[in-house]
């Protein structure tokens, strides 16, 4: 590879919005352009690469933790992997517990300086967030702002005056004197990708390690069970994905209210209903949806909350609108 792949880090912490903003850049992506996009998700089940497929991108997830841990090793594997199909531009969405000082530090390593030209790097956030210290006084909220060239403000609609303010005097206090770009629904110009230019030098950040570091676990259902359940926890958030097989059939009107229902911090859903396939995202108490084209596709879904939540409960919930008996896993 004689040329090297423009890099975009897209990162922010749970719920402000990273892969809604992905998925309208590769709307508007230049039709002659082959886009390539690495997911990290912090749950085990992975949602937001199959919220992307539809987008004709090239996807790579790492799902269960930090990308980073393990050596670095599922990062690097999921980079070459993409690399290997020389993409017009690679995004790296990291999860939003994740640790964005060592994402770009491996991007900046000797391996990738010369397959790699790391551009803007964009933290999106959200107004609301910064008058709950539950947010500010997480290190990897904080660590997240910190490496943005831009930081994006997502949400602004729901923002007010005074929480915008607050966003802005939090901002100054912490030295984060960066371009701030409010938008709503995650759309900002695509020009801001290659708005900042990284010089061609090794990162020095430090090495850290995580025990909820996962090496790229993939997960197939049994032929004679009709799920897979997964757990993950770390950094005080706890995680709970269950992936169903393509023959179960979810009643739309049921699934959007336990969805409604559910108190979690954050709720992704890839669901097949007798309405069709759907797309549903929780943030904030608010459910989104949005029709996907996808036939005989896996239900997914990912719920990640600071409370451990009980997962049996909610699964027996889940089975009973399925139509699936409570022992179909055994």
């Amino acid at each position: 590879m004689s040329i090297k792949t423009p890099t975009n880090i897209i990162t922010g912490f749970l719920g402000t919005g990273k892969t809604t903003a992905i998925l309208n850049l590769l709307k508007n992506k230049p039709e002659n352009e082959n886009w390539a996009v690495l997911v990290n998700e912090f749950g085990e089940i992975g949602i937001d690469g199959a919220l992307m497929s539809e987008q004709g991108a090239l996807i790579k997830e790492v799902p269960g933790g930090c990308m980073c841990c393990a050596a670095g090793v599922p990062m690097s594997v999921g980079i070459n992997l993409l690399l290997r199909q020389k993409p017009d531009r690679l995004l790296i969405e990291p999860t939003g517990l994740g640790h964005p000082k060592q994402v770009m530090a491996t991007l900046t390593s000797e391996q990738y300086q010369p397959y790699i030209a790391l551009h803007t790097t964009i933290t999106m956030t959200d107004a609301r967030y910064f008058e709950d210290e539950k947010y500010t006084s997480n290190e990897n909220f904080k660590q997240q702002l910190a490496v943005a060239d831009v930081i994006v403000a997502n949400k602004t609609e729901l923002a007010n005056k005074v929480q915008n303010e607050t966003m802005q005097v939090w901002l100054a206090e912490q030295g984060f004197t960066y371009r701030v770009e409010a938008t709503s629904n995650g759309e900002f110009d695509i020009a801001l990708l290659d708005e900042v230019l990284k010089p061609s030098v090794a990162v020095d950040i430090e090495q850290h390690h995580h025990h909820h570091a996962a090496m790229e676990p993939q997960f197939a259902i049994p032929p004679n069970k009709a799920f897979v359940r997964k757990e993950n926890k770390g950094q005080g958030y706890f995680s709970c994905g269950w992936l169903f097989g393509p023959e179960v059939e979810f009643p739309f009107d049921d699934v959007f209210s336990l969805f409604s229902d559910i108190t979690a911090e954050r709720v992704k859903a890839v669901i097949n209903t007798d309405k069709g396939c759907f797309a549903f995202n929780v943030a904030n108490g608010v459910v989104s949806v949005n029709e996907m084209s996808l036939d005989g596709f896996e239900s997914r879904l990912e719920v990640i909350d600071s409370q451990l939540i009980p997962w049996d409960q909610l699964e027996g919930i889940l089975l009973s609108i399925a139509g699936l008996p409570a022992d179909v896993c055994d």
